[in-house]
């Protein structure tokens, strides 16, 4: 076993997507993995001589509990504010799956709206690009961030847009994500 790898075994047939294609694959009960990443909802899997993807809420596949999400436990009541620091929360839980920085750190959001619809409901527009053009996982990360905005309260509409202009670089990187790379 490799340093801050963790063993464990599937314990159930589950869908995993493989990094970086974004395809899925199955994973069989009794498969022995290594857990590489476990960060925001979801975890990176080390099987076969290749990464994959589990989502978050098939944590008990490999004997982990379903991470909690931000605004679980936020009202109805929330104000537009209070929305809008959620959505940056939750944005700062979505993680590229071969990089243990969030997507905010990484410089990968490009735009964030929080928009008030006329009935009280929210209107979120997101633009957001990858570390790599040719990167497979766009679609799964883009997907990510839709489903976790759209449990905060209040959230009516998501939009998430992948956008490559201009095209991302280093510099994009916040200050706190060089330093957790090491660069």
């Amino acid at each position: 076993m490799t340093p801050n790898r963790e063993p464990a075994l599937v314990r159930r047939q589950v869908t995993v997507e493989i990094i970086p294609e974004g395809h899925q694959f199955v994973l069989p009960e009794g498969t022995m993995v290594e857990i590489t990443q476990a960060l925001g909802s979801s975890f990176t899997l080390y099987v076969e001589g290749r990464l994959v993807r589990l989502k978050g809420e098939d944590a008990d596949a490999i004997g982990k509990g379903v991470p909690e999400h931000p605004g679980q436990n936020v009202s109805e009541d929330a104000s537009d504010d209070e929305i809008r620091e959620l959505v940056w929360e939750t944005l700062k839980t979505c993680y590229d799956p071969e990089i243990p920085v969030d997507i905010v750190d990484l410089g990968l959001v490009y735009v964030c709206d929080v928009m008030p619809l006329q009935d009280g409901k929210i209107w979120i527009s997101i633009k957001m690009t990858l570390t790599a053009p040719g990167c497979g996982m766009g679609e799964a990360i883009a997907n990510e961030v839709k489903q976790k905005l759209g449990r905060l309260p209040r959230v009516e509409k998501i939009d998430v847009e992948v956008v490559f202009d201009p095209p991302w670089t280093r510099e994009m990187m916040s200050e706190e994500a060089e330093l957790m790379l090491g660069l």
